[in-house]
């Protein structure tokens, strides 16, 4: 799986300049990768925090960083048709000079849905709609055109110039752990899973199964970099002690999150933890 790559996250309830010290932060301290999230509204028990849109935000990141690749950790399937979001994937990378990781996941936050009119439909749907949306997205990244007659979007021989400067496209991070449909879709597209969270051990049982769906669909499960989130409070020895222990299960690209309220000097706190982090082996 090779060396650890460190990613930082924040998410809600901060001002613009607060985002753009912690990019900041992350392109001079040598992070691997800088991540949003996705959503229109806030999450816990308070849906009335600052929140910005996630691609938009991009774009802002992709101008006011140089090195540190970007993200979306992740992009709710459900809030955007799968032309307009390869489109958006494509400005951002090209703004970045090929360094968008794409990150999508199937869409849970049925609130939002219900409050913006969208379809949220079951479980199933939502998975149905994010296969569809995978095959869309990598055919308008790698195609002349591209023709789809699925069951949620349709296609009419579409055309998407430019393609992205990454090829054959962005790494697609997938976002989830649905045992039946996300974690095949991760095995068949993902070049990065990623768990929102959890205990080591059912990250651990998530990601063999993740290995079960590789084998039966012959990938290599090698391939596919595996990731977790964890959430960072300012306990820099509780912190080492998370990402060995998830090392140990072999994942490679933890995603620091900051977790407030004070965002910009927890992000300080990591960059200056960073070399310690690096010194972790892989498993």
């Amino acid at each position: 799986m090779g060396n650890l790559r460190f990613g930082i996250k924040v998410s809600q309830g901060v001002t613009i300049d607060v985002l753009k010290r912690v990019w900041q932060i992350a392109d001079e301290a040598g992070f691997d990768h800088c991540w949003n999230m996705d959503h229109f509204a806030s999450l816990g028990s308070e849906d009335t925090l600052d929140i910005f849109e996630a691609w938009t935000m991009l774009a802002g990141m992709a101008s006011l960083t140089k090195r540190v690749r970007i993200g979306c950790s992740v992009t709710g399937n459900t809030y955007r048709h799968p032309g307009v979001l390869a489109k958006m994937a494509v400005t951002v990378d090209h703004l970045s000079g090929g360094r968008l990781e794409f990150g999508i996941g199937a869409g849970w936050a049925e609130n939002e849905h219900t409050m913006l009119g969208l379809p949220f439909g079951t479980v199933a749907d939502r998975a149905d709609r994010l296969e569809e949306t995978l095959q869309i997205i990598t055919s308008l990244w790698s195609e002349p055109t591209t023709t789809f007659h699925g069951k949620h979007y349709q296609l009419e021989g579409a055309v998407a110039e430019p393609k992205p400067v990454q090829r054959p496209h962005p790494p697609i991070w997938i976002g989830g752990s649905g045992p039946k449909r996300t974690l095949r879709m991760a095995a068949q597209y993902a070049d990065v899973w990623n768990a929102a969270g959890g205990a080591p051990a059912a990250v651990a049982e998530s990601s063999a199964i993740l290995d079960r769906h590789c084998a039966d669909l012959g990938r290599d499960p090698a391939q596919i970099r595996r990731s977790v989130q964890i959430r960072f409070s300012g306990d820099a020895d509780g912190l080492l002690r998370t990402v060995e222990d998830f090392a140990r299960i072999g994942i490679t690209e933890p995603l620091l999150i900051v977790n407030g309220p004070e965002h910009v000097a927890q992000a300080e706190q990591l960059a200056e933890l960073l070399p310690r982090l690096r010194s972790i082996d892989a498993a």
